[in-house]
């Protein structure tokens, strides 16, 4: 695992795109800070821009430095649930502009997966995760059925975990700083 780590550092650092297993489906990756390399990922996906992409975050500590202020509520949710749960948060902070949604939300998630927890430290920063198919495309439940055009469009893929099946996305939930709570997705 170490050796995938170290490549996959080194393909996020020169700003370039990985195909990584995440503690849901398989994701498209890059340094959520840069531009140039969120702006790749739109165009692999064939996605419009206006539509948000998802982060990971180590922890509590690395989700601070991505959100002004973390409803009480986010950390609740956490605690409790039981499944990988993605919150969007208002207020993003030092994020690439494309990646900050147009009424200044990020969606982030702290995933429960020990290569994505190992590569979010030792890369010490958000790291951009959305599925690893082209939009209007389903998402796919394994390695085996990413597409070519995903698999040649990106700099790096991890070689770990092809055989796993992934069930389902993350249930998706937005915080708004003034308490409200609605599902996205379930």
């Amino acid at each position: 695992m170490n050796e995938e780590i170290n490549n996959a550092l080194q393909t996020l650092k020169a700003g370039g795109l990985i195909l990584f297993p995440t503690d849901t489906v398989w994701g498209i990756g890059c340094d959520a800070q840069n531009s140039n390399a969120i702006e790749h990922i739109y165009k692999l996906k064939q996605r419009h821009d206006s539509k948000a992409l998802i982060c990971l975050v180590a922890d509590d500590r690395m989700l601070k430095k991505y959100v002004k202020k973390i409803p009480e509520a986010a950390l609740n949710i956490m605690d409790v649930t039981d499944k990988p749960t993605t919150i969007i948060y208002d207020d993003a902070q030092n994020l690439a502009p494309n990646l900050i949604a147009e009424d200044g939300s990020i969606a982030i998630r702290i995933p429960d997966d020990d290569f994505c927890f190992q590569l979010l430290r030792r890369f010490n920063g958000a790291i951009v995760s959305t599925s690893a198919n082209i939009s209007g495309f389903p998402t796919p439940k394994s390695f085996k059925e990413i597409s070519q055009e995903v698999l040649k469009g990106v700099d790096y893929v991890v070689n770990l975990h092809h055989e796993k099946i992934c069930s389902k996305p993350s249930s998706i939930i937005k915080l708004g700083n003034g308490g409200q709570v609605k599902v996205i997705r379930a």
